[in-house]
């Protein structure tokens, strides 16, 4: 009597082999976020519709731990987790609306041109990150990395065809973009409220976040193109390449002496589990 094979463990939309896997289990991830997150507000449009539908300034932190709890699902999930996700943020994204004030346009959060600026804005700002604080990918694994998020970017409702999908592509991309965008009242206010976030008075007195998150948020922002970093005129604010790769570089090398246990999210660990890595 013939015995069937063990099924093979779900892999998702990535899987253990692949570059997404590397580039988003290290720690410049957080860095990367935030840069993410300096680098769309100069879409009007996209930071219309993160001003007028996102609870970000109630609730910053809750935002930055449901954004990162997504990509931790989408990457390390099963397929099934994945889609569910996406499905859900499809669901949210069908509903909005509304007019950037400046301008006086209309948009859809829904539209696949902006859906596409914030992929594009996501993935390119996590792989520059990674690289700028001392990752080791080979240009082929840059271009792999970007053809691997093609097929993640139909989860938001992409057609993966029209997402760049290497290193040339992406920077075509953000050289079409340019002329489009600029920073709005709405993007500065956020800007300086990424840059300097409501903290408790107690833990600005006694102790030293205050100071260390304006070195994170800083350091995001100098690892921003210099054409963005130019568009926000912010002075006081570390603006060299140089310093950005430096800043990068110390955060990184901070954080790879947390054990691994500590800096992984449970979407990771769940991974791992489930092919039998350490």
């Amino acid at each position: 009597m013939s015995t069937a094979a063990p099924l093979a463990p779900d892999p998702g939309f990535y899987g253990p082999d692949s570059v997404t896997w590397r580039v988003h289990a290290d720690p410049s991830m957080a860095l990367a976020g935030l840069r993410a997150l300096l680098l769309q507000a100069v879409h009007p449009l996209a930071m219309a519709g993160v001003a007028q539908h996102s609870d970000f300034r109630d609730d910053p932190w809750g935002r930055l731990l449901r954004t990162a709890a997504y990509v931790g699902v989408t990457t390390y999930g099963t397929r099934a987790e994945a889609e569910r996700a996406g499905a859900r943020v499809r669901g949210i994204h069908e509903r909005l609306a509304g007019l950037e004030p400046e301008s006086g346009t209309t948009y859809r959060v829904a539209d696949p041109e902006l859906l596409r600026w914030v992929h594009c804005v996501e993935v390119e700002s996590f792989l520059t990150t990674a690289v700028r604080c001392g990752l080791r990918v080979s240009r082929a694994d840059r271009d792999r990395y970007y053809a691997e998020q093609t097929g993640g970017s139909a989860l938001v409702g992409l057609d993966p065809a029209q997402v760049p999908g290497s290193v040339a592509e992406m920077a075509a991309y953000f050289a079409r973009m340019r002329p489009q965008l600029r920073v709005t009242a709405e993007a500065r206010r956020t800007a300086m409220f990424v840059l300097w976030p409501p903290m408790p008075t107690l833990v600005v007195l006694g102790t030293p976040a205050r100071a260390a998150w304006i070195s994170l948020a800083g350091a995001a922002f100098a690892m921003m193109p210099r054409w963005a970093r130019r568009l926000y005129r912010l002075p006081g604010l570390p603006t060299t390449d140089a310093a950005a790769t430096a800043a990068g570089l110390a955060f990184r090398s901070g954080l790879l002496v947390v054990p691994e246990r500590l800096r992984h999210g449970p979407e990771l660990k769940n991974a791992k589990a489930r092919f039998g890595l350490p």
